[in-house]
């Protein structure tokens, strides 16, 4: 059985853009991955809400995804993939960050993941890099993201860069789906289903690679 690490934010922990908690687990993307891959692969589930890429939030403590990366790793291993949807929560205004330098956070991760070890036989898992789709327009949170539209329509190309740097595939989520009209940030069901199926296909080529 081939193991799968979904490493990512509140997108990836399931939250409903109309702000009544989390889709239950069959209708997360994560969940439609797992049906999709079917019996041959576990599918290990590892959103937080307002986890950045490498950065601390001063705001709301312990959403670094470099410090919580590798003791996730260890934890799960023997692991033949992991994803990392990352950077939604890296447009926040008070990180004054640029597309590009958020890029470079997950791209950071992808590295260290592949040098983590925590591959079948001590090897490197494949990474698979995902480029959150674009906000849609911002409601309540438009204060919180301000200037977040522009940079995020930047992502896919610098995340496509940042993989190739780093070795790791890459996969652009706005291709196949788009951020939710009612805040701007998370995925509506549809999305999540859409996201699941498109995933699992890209899981499955480059495992067959």
């Amino acid at each position: 059985m081939k193991t799968v690490v979904c490493y990512g934010d509140s997108n990836t922990w399931g939250a409903d853009p109309a702000g009544s908690g989390r889709f239950p687990p069959a209708r997360r993307w994560t969940g439609v991955l797992a049906r999709e891959l079917g019996d041959g692969f576990r599918v290990v589930e590892e959103g937080l809400n307002g986890r950045t890429t490498v950065h601390d939030d001063p705001l709301s403590p312990h959403r670094n995804g470099l410090t919580y990366l590798p003791p996730c790793l260890e934890s799960h291993a023997p692991l033949d993939l992991v994803t990392i949807m990352l950077g939604t929560n890296d447009l926040k205004r008070r990180f004054a960050l640029s597309a590009s330098d958020i890029a470079e956070g997950a791209g950071l991760l992808a590295r260290l993941t592949r040098l983590s070890g925590t591959g079948p036989g001590g090897g490197a898992p494949r990474v698979l890099l995902i480029a959150p789709p674009p906000v849609a327009t911002l409601t309540d949170l438009a204060a919180m993201f301000e200037g977040a539209d522009e940079k995020s329509r930047a992502f896919a190309a610098h995340y496509r860069r940042v993989a190739g740097e780093n070795r790791v595939d890459f996969f652009e989520a706005g291709s196949v789906i788009a951020s939710s009209e009612v805040d701007g940030i998370h995925f509506d069901a549809g999305e999540h289903a859409k996201l699941g199926a498109a995933v699992a296909a890209e899981i499955r080529r480059v495992i067959a690679a």
